[in-house]
């Protein structure tokens, strides 16, 4: 089998509608998408999300969205489903759900929310509520699939409000996320002691730190795992440069540096979606590439680790 750069497999989706339907018809020739489990429940998920952080997030602040549709709509088409957000990220989370809702997908995604504005006390605790409320308002769907404590927050306040939202059934799943390795002893914490369905964390082939504790934790907890920023927040892509994937990338189906950093991620049996952002609808299909056909062995990552490391850094 042979392989193509990034470049060529963009290309082959660029420009025109009619292009990028034709991609949309090689990336389904490869195969299905594949899926995992929810730990919690046993519920399958595609392996491939969407993340709207980052560049998403910025188009979502412009007049023309056009471009966030063709994404969601690529996302959705090709058996794609989770959709990670937060009120954070700036304008991503209204005007995703505005997106949704004109195109008739909103009960196609798995809506992965965030709440982060407690910091202790009962007028903190209102707030939180009404932030909730607001992602409801906006995503217009009765019940949230995933609500998280973004970035640890405060969950003495938040985790027992999302508790008590699940418990009346407007929430599905609940969870925490940090980006912070200095949050991970509060977030391994919580995992041992609160029943969370899922955690979020940054996880890429060159950061890796999540691998001692949180990830082996997550399994024996059977806590599920959103996989953030797979790029290195475009890091890896610096580091790889023009550099062509190696021939052996073919053994695990990968024809793109992104479809190689999605797979190695993956690989790991604790991750259950990863959720790369993008604002283009090519670059969303060739990130969906990467949940499709074979996927590393233990040894074949510790090879892509290895190749990686031996780069200067991006």
């Amino acid at each position: 089998m042979s392989t193509i750069s990034r470049r060529d497999w963009l290309t082959m989706t660029l420009g025109t509608g009619v292009a990028l339907t034709l991609g949309q018809k090689i990336a389904l020739a490869q195969g299905k998408l594949l899926t995992r489990a929810i730990p919690s429940s046993g519920e399958l998920l595609p392996v491939i999300g969407l993340g709207s952080s980052a560049t998403f997030s910025q188009v979502a602040r412009a007049e023309d969205v056009t471009a966030l549709k063709e994404v969601l709509k690529t996302l959705v088409d090709n058996g794609g489903r989770v959709f990670d957000t937060a009120p954070q990220y700036g304008a991503s989370e209204a005007v995703a759900g505005r997106i949704a809702n004109e195109l008739g997908l909103v009960d196609r995604i798995f809506w992965a929310t965030k709440v982060n504005v407690a910091r202790g006390g009962p007028a903190d605790a209102a707030a939180a509520r009404a932030q909730i409320e607001t992602s409801f308002s906006r995503i217009k769907k009765a019940k949230i699939d995933l609500i998280q404590v973004h970035n640890v927050g405060d969950p003495a306040t938040q985790l027992p409000i999302l508790k008590e939202l699940k418990q009346q059934g407007r929430i599905r799943y609940i969870g925490v996320t940090t980006t912070f390795d200095q949050q991970y002893d509060t977030l391994i914490s919580l995992m041992k002691s609160e029943p969370l369905d899922f955690i979020g964390v940054d996880y890429a082939v060159d950061g890796r730190e999540v691998e001692d504790t949180i990830l082996p934790l997550a399994q024996e907890r059977k806590i599920g795992v959103l996989a953030y920023a797979p790029f290195g927040r475009t890091r890896l892509f610096r580091r790889v440069g023009d550099r062509p994937l190696p021939d052996w990338a073919a053994e695990f189906d990968a024809k793109t540096w992104a479809q190689f950093f999605l797979k190695w991620v993956i690989g790991h049996p604790a991750v259950t979606t990863v959720t790369p952002a993008t604002s283009q609808a090519k670059n969303m299909l060739d990130n969906l590439g990467g949940g499709i056909g074979r996927l590393p062995d233990a040894a074949t990552r510790k090879r892509m680790a290895a190749l990686i490391d031996a780069l200067p850094p991006g």
